[in-house]
C-alpha cells in the first residue's frame, strides 16, 4: 500500500533528506515534519567548525529552505514533542497538538549529549555542543585569552579545540583512554591526530579521570586526578544517547536504539527509523550497528524513504567519516585496524593508510588526500598487492579498474 501521509518524528538530517528523496521519487501524498527543536532542518557539522568560527552563518546550515519546503509542500512543526504513536493505527500524538493520522510514520529523533551533573552558581559557563542554540551559545563565549576546559576528546571534541585554539583561546582537552580516538582510528592515528592538536597549542591530557566538575561565581572547576584546576567554562563531550522516549512510549523494540531491519523497518507495521537513533541490522557486520555521523544519516534517509514507498533500497555501505582539524582533512573508510600499508608522507601529514583482512583490503584512513578514499571505495573487499597501494608510482586508479580485482568484490566487516 502507497502511503498517502508519511510523518517523521524529528526534524534533523535524516527527516530532511528522506524528505527530499520521497519528493524526488515521486512520492505526492502529504510529508509533515516534526521537530522539537525551534528551528527548520540544518546541518550539524559546521556547528563545531565553520559556524562556530564565525566564516559560515545560519544560512548556509538550511537543509529545506523555506522556498524549497513551499514548492515541494512538505510540511514542519517546530518546537513540539512527539508523545507517541499509536502502534495499531499510526495515530502520531503531539505535546500540544492536535493528533495526526498517518499511513507511514519515521522516527529520525536523533541523539541528546550525555551530560554531567555540575553543581555550582554558575550553569551558564557549563555547555555541551550538539544544537545550534549550543552552538551560538558557545560562540559568544570564545574570546582571546579565555581558558576552555573540553572533557572528551572525540571527533566533536577535537574539532572545537581546534577551532577554539585558532580563535586564540587556551584550549585543555582531558581525555580519559590512553590515546584519544583510538576506538574509531586506532591507537597509531589515534597518536597523530593527537600530536596535530599539541603541535597546534592543544594540551591534550590523556588518561585523565575528570571526577568532578563545578562552578563558582566566576569561574569553572574541574577536577582531574586528585587536582582541581580552574577555567572560564567548559564543553562536556563524552557522547550522545539515542532519543528514544517517544518509540518506547509507542511500544517499538528499543535497545540502545530503535531496533530495525536492514531497510529501516521496526517492529510495527509501517513504522520506521533511521539516523542516529536507529539501531540497523546490517548484513555486512552481520549484526545491528548504530551508527552516529552526518553520512549515515544522510543514507540511511535516502534508503527509508524508498522502504516507505515499497523499495527495499537497503544501504550497506561501509562506514565513512571525515573531520576537519586545523586546515587538514581526515578521512576514514571501512575497518580501521591491524598494521595499515602507508602511501605518502606520514610526518608532512599528507598520507593515505590501506588497512587489510587477509589479502583484502578492508579499511583506509587519509590525511588531505581525499581521492586516495574514492579509489578504496573501488577496492574494498578485493585482494590486493599490499606493496602497490604504497607504491607513489602507481595510479591507485589503475588498480581500482583492473580486470584482475574486477570479480573480486568481497563483504567487509563495517
Amino acid at each position: 500500500m502507497t502511503p498517502q501521509t508519511i510523518v517523521t518524528v524529528g526534524a534533523g538530517q535524516t527527516a530532511a533528506v528522506a524528505a527530499r528523496n520521497l519528493r524526488r521519487h515521486g512520492f505526492d501524498g502529504r510529508i509533515l515534519l516534526v521537530g522539537d527543536e525551534p528551528y527548520a532542518p540544518y546541518q550539524r557539522p559546521p556547528l563545531s567548525k565553520e559556524f562556530l568560527a564565525g566564516t559560515e552563518t545560519t544560512d548556509s546550515l538550511w537543509i529545506l529552505p523555506e522556498k524549497w519546503r513551499e514548492a515541494n509542500e512538505v510540511e514542519l512543526i517546530t518546537g513540539t514533542t512527539v508523545t507517541r504513536v499509536d502502534a495499531a493505527t499510526r495515530r502520531v500524538e503531539l505535546a500540544g497538538h492536535r493528533p495526526i493520522a498517518a499511513d507511514a510514520v519515521l522516527f529520525a529523533t536523533g541523539g541528546s549529549p550525555r551530560r554531567l551533573t555540575v553543581p555550582g552558581p554558575r550553569p551558564d559557563l557549563v555547555h555541551y555542543l550538539r544544537s545550534l542554540d549550543d552552538a551560538t551559545r558557545l560562540a559568544s563565549q570564545l574570546r582571546p585569552g579565555r581558558r576552555l576546559a573540553i572533557v572528551g576528546a572525540g571527533f566533536i571534541g577535537l574539532e572545537l579545540a581546534a577551532t577554539a585554539v585558532t580563535a586564540g583561546v587556551a584550549v585543555a582537552v582531558l581525555e580519559t583512554a590512553p590515546v584519544p580516538l583510538a576506538a574509531a582510528l586506532g591507537a597509531d592515528m589515534g597518536m597523530v591526530i593527537t600530536s596535530l592538536h599539541r603541535d597546534n597549542g592543544v594540551d591534550v591530557r590523556t588518561s585523565a579521570s575528570v571526577t568532578e566538575v563545578r562552578t563558582t561565581a566566576e569561574s569553572v572547576l574541574v577536577s582531574s586526578d586528585g587536582v582541581a584546576e580552574e577555567f572560564d567554562l567548559v564543553v562536556i563531550g563524552i557522547g550522545i544517547t539515542p532519543n528514544t522516549a517517544s518509540a518506547l512510549a509507542s511500544g517499538l523494540d528499543v535497545d540502545d536504539g530503535i531496533v530495525v531491519d536492514a531497510a529501516g523497518r521496526s517492529t510495527v507495521p509501517h513504522v520506521y527509523a533511521a539516523g542516529d537513533v536507529a539501531q540497523r541490522f546490517s548484513d555486512r557486520a552481520r549484526r545491528h550497528v548504530r551508527v552516529e555521523h552526518f553520512d549515515n544519516a544522510s543514507r540511511q534517509g535516502v534508503a527509508v524513504a524508498g522502504t516507505m514507498l515499497g523499495r527495499d533500497a537497503v544501504n550497506d555501505d561501509p562506514h565513512w567519516f571525515w573531520s576537519d582539524q586545523f586546515g587538514h582533512n581526515i578521512q576514514s573508510l571501512g575497518a580501521i585496524r591491524g598494521t595499515p600499508v602507508l602511501r605518502g608522507d606520514r610526518d608532512a601529514l599528507d598520507f593515505t593508510a590501506f588497512y587489510f583482512d587477509g589479502p583484502h583490503l578492508c579499511g583506509a584512513l587519509s590525511i588531505d588526500r581525499g581521492e586516495d578514499i574514492s579509489v578504496a571505495r573501488e577496492l574494498l573487499g578485493r585482494p590486493i598487492e599490499a606493496d602497490a597501494l604504497g607504491d607513489e608510482d602507481i595510479d591507485l586508479w589503475d588498480l581500482a579498474y583492473s580486470d584482475e580485482t574486477d570479480d573480486h568484490n568481497e563483504e567487509v566487516p563495517a
